[in-house]
């Protein structure tokens, strides 16, 4: 028989982490002025500049008139850079240039950034450790050549301290929670805690703040504005339920829905009317109040329920409350399920009460039929009259038993005086 195997035990969520390894750079430019006078300081013996600041140390650069060793016979100048605080085992990179001042750019460089090292940045044990060059410049000749002019050097050097890090961020993330606003602002309506405006709304009050109000709603603002002026503490409303009133200022409150089984349940398989659903009458308070985001998740709602008998109605109700992505997505559907919503119940809402909605309806086909010409579809909207097919399954087979009954008009038209259409005398 064949071992058997057992399976690994499950994995907890993975953890990463990132090393950081990178340069702390800095600059610092020494002037040496009087350098003739510099000479003859003696072998060994320099002329030092301010101590500067790199990657938490302190440097100093370190010229030598007559050289730092005796071999060289102050026959060459030389010169380092020191660390000039207490560290240990301190890596750097380094950049030393004797600046050319003639203004033709000829400067003289050491770098190590410019280079690979192939034994990494430099490495300075303990305080007054150096780096450089014994040898940096001939004296007889760095004195007749452009570097040294009115009696004056000038050195500019770059440390380059390296540090390793740890990206802290994926080690240890703090989580922060979802926003709360909205529960603290909730409480505040259902308390009614500081209330300084009372809505009558059918009957039914509602306590609620001024300022939360104004804040909110634009319409609000100028309504409550004069009603401060006149230090009137109750609103009537009378054309509004007070169950949409109610999830309005859910909304206004809260920023989300109210939870309501009105507002979960599907419009196009209810008994009511879309029309007289919770969600189509608070999308028209949201057109009232001038409230975007609410008008957008009504929206958002009333899309799920778009069917082939549903889709007119929408299309009608978001015609009505500027609902303009909701109409753009029930004007693509009706056009790529033409035929079945053409003979749906909601489609002769649409014929009686918003003409101008066929219009639209007809331009969105026309240019259905253009992605049809580029290739975007596999079938022509308009094929859908030829066998009352559909290209999402939701409209009804209807055979066409002759050619006088495909081409009947689909939209309501003017009867001439012998009683038949324009489209039927053609």
């Amino acid at each position: 028989m064949p071992p058997t195997t057992s399976s690994p035990p499950p994995c907890t969520s993975p953890t990463s982490s990132l090393s950081v390894t990178e340069t702390v750079n800095g600059s610092h430019k020494f002037t040496i002025q009087g350098y003739s006078l510099a000479k003859g300081i003696g072998v060994g013996k320099h002329i030092a500049s301010e101590t500067f600041t790199v990657g938490g140390y302190q440097w100093a650069i370190y010229f030598y008139p007559d050289g730092k060793n005796p071999e060289d016979h102050s026959s060459y100048v030389s010169v380092f850079i020191a660390l000039a605080s207490e560290g240990t085992d301190v890596r750097a990179l380094f950049e030393l240039t004797l600046i050319d001042q003639s203004g033709k750019g000829k400067h003289k460089v050491h770098s190590h950034f410019d280079r690979s090292l192939e034994s990494g940045p430099y490495t300075l044990k303990y305080r007054g450790s150096m780096w450089g060059y014994k040898r940096f410049f001939r004296r007889a000749m760095l004195e007749s050549s452009d570097f040294l002019k009115d009696d004056c050097l000038k050195i500019h050097c770059t440390v380059g301290v390296v540090v390793s890090t740890t990206d802290c961020s994926r080690l240890h993330s703090i989580k922060v929670p979802e926003s709360d606003v909205g529960d603290h602002f909730g409480m505040l309506l259902e308390n009614e805690d500081c209330s300084d405006i009372i809505f009558n709304v059918q009957g039914q009050k509602f306590h609620a703040h001024k300022l939360v109000l104004v804040a909110r709603s634009p319409v609000f603002e100028n309504e409550l504005l004069d009603a401060m002026e006149e230090d009137n503490s109750e609103i009537v409303i009378s054309d509004i339920e007070p169950k949409v009133f109610k999830a309005l200022l859910h909304f206004i409150y809260k920023d989300d829905l109210i939870e309501d089984e009105e507002l979960s349940a599907s419009s196009s398989t209810s008994v009511i009317s879309v029309f007289d659903t919770l969600t189509a009458k608070l999308l028209e308070a949201a057109d009232r109040y001038d409230l975007p985001r609410l008008r957008l998740m009504c929206e958002a709602v009333l899309c799920k329920d778009i069917s082939v008998s549903s889709v007119a109605k929408i299309l009608a109700l978001a015609d009505r409350y500027h609902a303009m992505d909701l109409k753009s997505v029930c004007l693509k559907f009706s056009a790529e399920n033409l035929v079945a919503v053409v003979q749906s119940d909601g489609f002769e809402y649409l014929k009686e009460n918003c003409p101008l909605l066929q219009s639209e309806l007809l331009k969105t086909v026309a240019g259905c039929e253009e992605d049809v010409s580029g290739g975007g579809k596999s079938r022509s909207v308009w094929a859908q009259f030829s066998d009352g097919g559909d290209t999402n399954d939701r409209s009804i087979r209807q055979p066409w038993e002759n050619g006088g009954e495909r081409s009947q008009n689909m939209w309501a038209q003017p009867e001439n005086s012998n009683g038949r259409s324009p489209r039927q005398e053609e």
